[in-house]
């Protein structure tokens, strides 16, 4: 299953990073990438992508902010927070909006765990 990712986060070194791993994992993927809020949420509106991994600590609105936003307009959307901020508050607000939260430095394994819990989702929402 060939899928849009919107990979958002301020630093071009980590979304180069993001975008390494899932060249690996999934080649055939289309991938969009915001360096903010206002950009990821244009490429929603643009790109529609499937699944979406958000920095958290952006200049302006953060990752959560953005999550928040991208839930009204996809509820069902598959989300990945990331952060090196592992405060329990950061953590519980990411699940609130249902969005997956990643441990910065992000690993292969988390990234490949979340990517194949966003597919069993995304295909379970398409039958």
């Amino acid at each position: 299953m060939a899928l849009t990712i919107l990979v958002v986060d301020d630093s071009k070194l980590a979304r180069m990073a993001v975008a390494k791993v899932l060249g690996g994992l999934c080649p055939d993927w289309t991938r969009v990438e915001a360096a903010n809020a206002d950009e990821a949420l244009a490429a929603m509106h643009e790109k529609t992508p499937d699944l979406a991994v958000l920095d958290f600590n952006m200049p302006g609105r953060d990752g959560l902010d953005v999550a928040a936003q991208i839930r009204g307009l996809r509820p069902s959307m598959p989300m990945a927070v990331i952060s090196a901020n592992h405060q329990k508050e950061i953590v519980d607000r990411a699940h609130a909006l249902g969005a997956v939260f990643l441990s910065k430095p992000l690993t292969e394994p988390a990234l490949r765990d979340f990517l194949a819990g966003a597919v069993r989702q995304i295909e379970a929402g398409a039958a």
